[in-house]
């Protein structure tokens, strides 16, 4: 399969999580499948409308943000250095992951100290940053656009991508954008069907290869455990 882009990802392990996720949102990154919705009461508007922005994504927390290979990215190259950052990563252990607001969409948030996941975001940047091709023009200004502190924009010149590092935040992002009232009801929604699928600790345990097809889709290369 062709793909235009990469990424990292945090993508849960097969199990339930991974399967609710596929399911909420109706795209499964692993079989590279649409997924029906399951019938849910109690949202403010259907589920498709609710999840149909991240659903190209698939159930995820970026950590390198998708990128534009340049002429190193082959997907052998890329395993390569995946496979070896994983090898030297141990496990990150959080409280565990709640339901959170953030602006107009919805997310899973850590419980607990992020300063090792923040850390291993950060490292990961790095590690694949030299299998990015640069920004071209068009694509600063498209982020610039919705506007961006000095720091983030620094961040965008330095990294192709102004949320990382300093302004790294981990969220597993589970609708589009909608109104806050619309957020606020479906909070404890979401709260109450996740919840048994949430184990405390919760474990970051592995990262996955991403690639993005013609047409938007992603799709899970490979996903490695860390083992350090």
């Amino acid at each position: 399969m062709e793909f235009k882009r990469y990424a990292i990802y945090f993508t849960p392990a097969p199990g339930l999580l991974a399967d609710f996720g596929a399911a909420w949102l109706g795209w499964d990154p692993v079989q590279g499948v649409a997924v029906a919705h399951p019938e849910i009461d109690g949202l403010p508007r259907p589920i498709a409308e609710v999840t149909e922005t991240p659903r190209k994504y698939g159930l995820h927390a970026t950590i390198k943000p998708p990128f534009r290979p340049n002429a190193a990215a082959t997907e052998s190259a890329l395993c390569a250095v995946l496979e070896a950052f994983c090898a030297d990563q141990p496990v990150i252990t959080l409280d565990g992951l709640n339901v959170a607001q953030l602006g107009r969409f919805l997310a899973l948030r850590p419980v607990g100290d992020e300063v090792k996941l923040n850390s291993m975001a950060n490292n990961a940047v790095r590690a694949f940053d030299p299998f990015r091709a640069p920004l071209t023009e068009d694509e600063l200004a498209k982020r610039r656009a919705g506007g961006l502190t000095a720091a983030q924009d620094a961040l965008l010149q330095s990294w192709g991508y102004p949320y990382v590092m300093e302004e790294f935040r981990f969220h597993i992002t589970l609708t589009g954008k909608m109104p806050k009232t619309e957020g606020k009801v479906l909070v404890p929604r979401l709260e109450t069907l996740m919840q048994p699928l949430l184990p405390r600790p919760f474990l970051i345990d592995g990262l996955a290869l991403m690639g993005e097809d013609l047409t938007g889709r992603f799709h899970q290369i490979t996903r490695l455990s860390f083992s350090g």
